[in-house]
């Protein structure tokens, strides 16, 4: 068997039916990914949490044979598989575990409270939480400290707040 057919690869699909082929894949018995977050869409006279994709127009789909792989490209407003050059994109078990964790986890929110100081472009290494191990970026929005987590096979970054005790503490040197 070709080794393209094996593993998480990164479907293209038009914006606003992420939901909708994801669902199609499922009841065609292909394993997806499609990580939603959860928002608040403001209207005038009204506030609603919605969720929607992290990553605008793209599904996650573990292909495991030449079947699935075209079956995915068969669905409609599916426009392929992403690709670098002549290699499609692929998406490593570890990275798909991180970002189930990084949505998954109810402790990343956009508020905290702390003593703990972390400066602009500092490279911290998490010790606590389901992203134990992960290092990141830390960056600043407004006044908010954020974390940058780079999924390298993607090109892309999520950026979330968690709180700064999930950081391994440093030493100063001197």
């Amino acid at each position: 068997m070709c080794d393209i057919y094996n593993g998480w690869h990164v479907l293209r699909v038009k914006s606003l039916h992420e939901k909708k082929i994801n669902d199609l894949l499922l009841e065609s018995s292909i394993e997806t990914f499609l990580p939603l977050i959860k928002t608040i869409k403001k209207w005038s006279d009204r506030k609603k949490i919605i969720s929607k994709p992290l990553f605008p127009s793209y599904i996650f789909v573990n292909i495991h044979s030449s079947v699935d792989f075209y079956k995915a490209l068969d669905m409609y407003n599916a426009f392929g598989f992403i690709r670098f050059g002549k290699e499609y994109a692929r998406v490593t078990d570890k990275e798909i575990n991180q970002i189930k964790l990084l949505i998954g986890d109810e402790d990343i929110t956009d508020v905290e409270m702390n003593t703990q100081l972390l400066n602009i472009g500092d490279i911290k290494k998490i010790a606590y939480g389901p992203l134990c191990g992960l290092e990141c970026e830390i960056y600043k929005v407004g006044n908010a400290k954020k974390i940058i987590v780079q999924i390298d096979s993607l090109g892309q970054n999520i950026t979330a707040t968690i709180p700064s005790y999930y950081f391994e503490e440093t030493t100063p040197t001197s």
